[in-house]
């Protein structure tokens, strides 16, 4: 670990300053990368590599000395995430076959990769001259960092495929455990390491040492997790206690080194505390033994992209390209066993917990990827062994960065195997008749419906209520159903509906709401909400959310500031409405709205494409599937929707 001399100061701000804004590159260029569906990861690495010494040199090899606090840092926070995934409470229903699955790919996955690096040895560069213990040494790191897999990158495919059940369970909790497990097992395989490069013996009393070391990151970790719950309960903002926390995270590295020094100054016995092992103890305490664990989740989830742009950049800096291009064949190679290793370590852990069938062949593809973990211990390999640390992560790296391209495809295809995926249907076509379907039989829904009918919409209204119960309303279209399932939803024919208006209880409506985004893909989705606790799960399926509450005071405010606007866009009068079209008719894709032929009294106030709202103009150019909302007479709107919609 790199120490920061006080006169330099002057010096690292600069460095720092400069690093700034080469993450803004970063952040730009790894958004480009993700639209050829590669990871954001590889854009942060490759721009790190362009940066850095060995390409353009913006960041010379000076400066990464001096901004080797950002990496820990880094380090510290990723652990923190990985320790915040460990919720006890969530992995229960699984922990047979979260613990079997587990075991089997620690065991295996660090036996066959520690042998394959140790069989390569004399292929490997910086390993041919080494002793036989310098090479075990080697060869038990790298084992145990192929055993690390990626929370971050499953939490991203699961919630992309809104992936329920026992598979998806047990993927989740195996690997966070795994990175809990690898944790522990890299400290004590980096003190054996670090005993054998300085020519100590191995004996009992390593053991001791060993044993101590481990417990005193248990205690340290405990405390850290009691100083972090006293920064939670602090009467401030997010801000600050964020920053308050990445400060106590790199102060867990600073502590680690200072023992490590002490002890060595004072008794000739290196005492080396492994610091991501107290980071991740101290997350898994927060997260599971205190009440702060909503609070501290949004801090990571919040300050997690920043955090991650900058590692990821620096480790591509960091990233020796000349070594690289020398052992990428072996970098291949052990691409290879590792993905033979964590195949067997999973199937045999499926076999030992009793999985069914299915998730005995493909399970393995879940633990396929790695990110934060496996880079930050390869990076604390670096910096513990300046001979051969750099050489030895560069390989790890590539590694890594292959797991990262091929094991999030992986995941989603077996997630969608075994039939767990819930990702929205397809939007049905239109078929030139404007339908909305209301749920809930009442005064709102029966004035919404003839509202409706009045613009020219077919609306009608599905209650639960039996026929027997309601009076006759001739002038809108009943459907009595039984239940809210599926089947009722094709009996009602809800794939042709253009909007559904869910007006029952948040139970029934998200029900049904889950129902349409999976089956039905219905465009929009308007719900009225009556507990606010419903609403993020109604914004993740996509669903328009009226608040009852906070409607009629927003109504008001903009009657009170924008009269004319609010009674035009409320269609209070008569002469005028707003109304939103689709652009269908492909002979409209590309032509600049100053070059259509519109009535002259329309105006066009906004086009919406791809979820987004365009500021336009005259020169703006339609797209096929734009959402164009424009204000006229009823006659020239109508004229319109024969024009997009045709």
């Amino acid at each position: 670990m790199d120490w920061i001399r006080m006169d330099d100061y002057k010096q690292i701000l600069i460095y720092v300053l400069g690093f700034i804004w080469i993450l803004f590159a970063s952040d730009y260029f790894a958004k480009l990368f993700k639209r050829t569906r590669l990871p954001l990861i590889t854009g942060f690495l490759v721009t790190g590599i362009v940066c850095g010494p060995h390409v353009l040199n913006l960041i010379e090899q000076e400066a990464i000395k001096n901004l080797g606090f950002i990496n820990d840092i880094a380090l510290a926070f990723i652990a923190f995430a990985a320790g915040a995934e460990l919720y006890l409470k969530e992995i229960r229903s699984q922990a047979k076959s979260i613990v079997w699955n587990s075991i089997g790919q620690l065991i295996f996955t660090f036996a066959i990769g520690s042998a394959a690096v140790f069989l390569l040895a004399n292929y490997i560069p910086f390993m041919q001259n080494m002793s036989l213990w310098l090479k075990f040494s080697v060869s038990i790191l790298a084992g145990t960092i192929f055993i690390a897999s990626s929370p971050s990158s499953a939490i991203a495919v699961i919630s992309e495929l809104r992936a329920k059940g026992p598979f998806s369970q047990t993927a989740m909790g195996v690997t966070v455990i795994k990175d809990v497990l690898v944790i522990a097992l890299f400290a004590i395989c980096l003190s054996l390491a670090v005993t054998i490069v300085s020519g100590a013996s191995f004996n009992i009393l390593t053991i001791v040492i060993l044993l101590i070391e481990l417990l005193l990151a248990l205690a340290f970790g405990y405390l850290m997790g009691k100083l972090i719950s006293l920064v939670l309960s602090l009467p401030t903002g997010l801000y600050l206690k964020t920053i308050l926390i990445l400060t106590l995270g790199y102060g867990i590295f600073i502590f680690s080194h200072y023992v490590q020094e002490l002890s060595l100054a004072g008794s000739n016995v290196e005492i080396h505390i492994e610091p991501l092992l107290i980071s991740i103890i101290a997350s898994f305490f927060v997260t599971n033994y205190s009440k702060y664990r909503a609070e501290f989740r949004k801090i990571l989830d919040d300050t997690g992209p920043v955090v991650y742009v900058a590692f990821f950049t620096l480790i591509g800096v960091m990233l020796s390209i000349d070594i690289l291009a020398k052992v990428w064949i072996i970098a291949l190679i052990l691409f290879f066993v590792r993905l033979i290793a964590v195949i067997i370590g999973s199937y045999i852990g499926t076999v030992l917990a009793g999985d069914p069938p299915n998730f005995k062949r493909i399970s393995w593809m879940s633990y396929v990827t790695q990110a934060g973990v496996g880079l930050g211990l390869a990076t604390e390999v670096a910096g513990e062994f300046n001979t051969w640390g750099a050489e030895f992560a560069t390989i790890i790296i590539a590694v890594i960065v292959l797991n990262q391209i091929v094991g999030p495809p992986l995941f989603k295809w077996a997630i969608n195997r075994v039939g767990e995926a819930h990702i929205r249907s397809s939007t049905p076509k239109f078929d030139g008749i404007r339908d909305a379907i209301i749920f809930g039989l009442e005064d709102q829904s029966l004035a919404l419906a003839r509202q409706l009918q009045k613009h020219g919409w077919n609306a009608k209204i599905a209650t639960l209520k039996k026929s027997s119960e309601v009076s006759d309303i001739p002038d809108i279209q009943l459907e009595f159903i039984d239940g809210l399932n599926l089947e009722a939803l094709k009996a009602i024919e809800a794939v042709k509906a253009e909007a559904i208006i869910l007006m029952l209880s948040d139970e029934e409506n998200i029900g049904i709401c889950e129902l349409i985004y999976e089956n039905i893909g219905t465009k929009e989705i308007v719900v009225r909400l009556s507990n606010r606790d419903y609403f993020n799960r109604f914004h993740e399926l996509g669903a328009l959310i009226v608040e009852p509450s906070t409607a009629m005071v927003g109504l008001l405010d903009h009657f009170v500031r924008a009269p004319v606007a609010t009674s035009l866009l409320l269609g209070m009068d008569e002469k005028q409405d707003t109304e939103d079209f689709e652009v269908l008719d492909k002979r409209l894709h590309g032509i600049a709205i100053r070059d259509l032929r519109l009535p002259n009294d329309i105006l066009i106030l906004s086009v919406k494409r791809k979820g987004h709202m365009i500021v336009t103009h005259g020169y703006t150019r339609l797209r096929k599937k734009d959402i164009i909302t424009a204000v006229g007479t009823h006659e020239s709107l109508e004229k319109l929707r024969l024009k997009f919609e045709k």
